[in-house]
């Protein structure tokens, strides 16, 4: 198992434990068919080498399959063991006996075998010391895995550990300090330790099985469920730097079933505009392990343009170093198309309510144009007047002529301002000064509220800063409100007959423009419903001025809300960005 999987440290220090045993019940057979003092001491010294091997592998064992022990007792008790190894062969026959006088035959189990008497040799209890502090440390280990909440590991690894070596050793001290006459069967309980601990990591060799086969109907309803929602998974190795992904994604992208795949060639097949966007997100989340979310078009071998929704995340190691991207993707052209109708659609909404508005203006505007127009035709006909004298005033002439120029620029810019709001065009965000976008909106709005006897006044703060947005959008959207509150004081027949337009400074990154009237008042249920689509409060209405309205200044970056005034009336106010030069100044 280690040797495929060079992480599995539990199984290759079994592995060395399983080894030393073998050779420990070696050296224990030779010693129990000794026939002379000399063989005996020789095969109970080459047995402390298996034994240090045993015992050290079994610390490392604890350690990494438990997850727990001291430290300091760990590199005690192998430390100990190292030094009675040594003083095994620099001390005495061995490190248990300095002289073996005798060997005696007794019988056990039905054969003959040999025990040792002689002088014990006092160095042996270096190694009884470390035996002791491994028992300890397979202890301390056991109760830290127990209150984490390991218990049947501890119980199973730990518990019989320590039962086993606490025997082991008590047999070995009685036997070599000569209290009882036994044969040596310290090997029962080391092999006892070897199939107690086989078992452990047999069971988890059997959960992996288990494992395995719970993956592998995991993936296959994984599988189910993607294919169900038609998704396209991809998974980036980093460590390996391998690229795998599922049939549908091949699909998605255009790849054949056996086309070897990359990054590269990923985004390689994306739309140029979005490539360099669509990579700096991948790597953003490969650098802080989260998680990433973007669309797409894709450009097919075909020729067609598929949109594509992606979403995934990164994992990391310990080091915080990305080594698995997973991703999912799906086709959402159908939705981007309905998307862009939709946008269209509301364009035309848009176009259709300036339309409206300008024709509830039209009556005032044209009063407005006449009255260039009339100043136009009698400067003309005085200075037509003037001409037939034969000595003609030139300064009169001139005077007329500059008054002809200024009266046809007047009638020309509010031409140029109905033009311009009733061209059809998609947004076009820009840094627009709020006084002239307002005085603009109030030079539109001043001859419908002259003919219906409305004072429209403008209150425009001195730090007022340029906001972002599209000016005839923008102004659509305070015609609709001004002509909403006129309606309202008409409706009321309100003596007072005031609208009111504000601008002031909403913070450090945000304008607020109010418009106020002095009109009949939301009913207070309906202060969020008349944002509704279709519904309205005249007779004559489309119930479609204020959706639209709110639609255009959300797709600002703004909010657009109602309230009432304390003294009657309502105010209808919202707020637009900043322009980024300024904020950032």
């Amino acid at each position: 198992v280690w040797v495929r999987n060079r992480t599995a440290w539990p199984y290759f220090c079994f592995s060395l434990m399983a080894v030393a045993t073998a050779v420990f019940v070696f050296c224990d057979l030779w010693m129990i068919h000794a026939q002379t003092p000399e063989e005996f001491g020789t095969a109970l010294r080459w047995a402390h080498v298996p034994i240090w091997l045993l015992l050290v592998s079994l610390v490392a064992f604890v350690r990494v399959y438990l997850k727990a022990g001291r430290p300091w007792l760990a590199w005690s008790a192998v430390g100990l063991r190292t030094v009675s190894l040594l003083l095994d062969f620099m001390t005495g026959q061995n490190l248990n006996y300095k002289e073996i006088t005798a060997l005696r035959r007794i019988p056990f189990l039905g054969e003959s075998v040999s025990v040792a008497a002689g002088v014990p040799n006092p160095w042996m209890l270096v190694g009884q010391l470390g035996v002791i502090l491994l028992l300890i440390y397979v202890a301390d280990a056991s109760v830290t895995a127990w209150r984490r909440g390991s218990r049947g590991t501890a119980l199973r690894v730990g518990g019989i550990v320590v039962l086993m070596l606490l025997v082991a050793a008590g047999q070995s001290m009685l036997l070599f300090w000569g209290i009882i006459e036994a044969p040596t069967t310290i090997r029962l309980f080391y092999s006892g330790i070897i199939v107690l601990i086989g078992y452990e990591v047999s069971r988890e060799v059997l959960r992996a099985s288990q494992l395995v086969h719970e993956l592998s109907e995991s993936e296959q309803r994984m599988n189910l469920a993607a294919d169900a929602a038609n998704l396209g998974i991809w998974v980036r190795e980093f460590t390996r730097n391998d690229f795998w992904a599922s049939d549908k994604w091949r699909e998605l992208f255009g790849f054949a079933p056996t086309e070897t795949l990359d990054l590269e060639r990923m985004l390689m097949r994306l739309h140029p505009d979005d490539r360099d966007a669509t990579r700096q997100a991948l790597a953003k989340a490969a650098a802080d392990g989260g998680e990433y979310a973007s669309e797409f078009r894709l450009m097919l071998p075909d020729g067609r343009i598929r949109w594509i929704a992606a979403q995934g995340r990164v994992d990391l190691d310990t080091r915080h170093r990305p080594i698995r991207m997973r991703g999912a993707c799906s086709d959402c052209t159908a939705r981007k198309q309905a998307e862009q109708e939709m946008l269209q659609l509301r364009h035309e909404i848009a176009h259709a309510g300036r339309v409206s508005v300008m024709g509830q203006l039209a009556a005032a505007l044209a009063h407005e144009i006449n009255q260039p127009l009339g100043a136009i035709l009698r400067n003309a006909e005085a200075a037509s007047i003037l001409l037939q004298v034969a000595s003609p005033d030139l300064d009169e002439i001139r005077a007329i002529i500059d008054d002809i120029l200024a009266d046809d620029q007047r009638a020309g810019a509010v031409i140029d301002r109905m033009r311009a709001l009733l061209r059809r065009h998609d947004i076009d965000m820009q840094p627009l000064d709020v006084g002239e976008l307002l005085g603009d909106v109030a030079a539109l709005s001043r001859p419908d509220a002259a003919a219906r006897r409305v004072n429209l006044v403008l209150d425009i703060a001195e730090d007022v800063p340029p906001v972002l947005g599209d000016r005839v959008h923008l102004q659509q959207v305070l015609l609709n409100l001004i002509s909403n509150g006129m309606d309202s004081i008409d409706e009321a027949g309100m003596k007072a007959r005031r609208i009111a337009v504000t601008a002031v400074r909403d913070g450090a990154k945000a304008v607020e423009i109010a418009v106020s009237d002095s009109g009949v008042g939301i009913p207070t249920d309906k202060l969020e419903q008349v944002f509704g689509s279709f519904f309205t409060t005249k007779p004559t209405g489309m119930g479609m001025g204020l959706s639209i309205s709110r639609t255009l200044v959300e797709t600002h970056g703004g909010r657009l809300w109602a309230e009432n005034l304390d003294g009657g009336g309502a105010r209808l106010r919202f707020t637009l960005p900043v322009a980024k030069e300024v904020a950032a100044a």
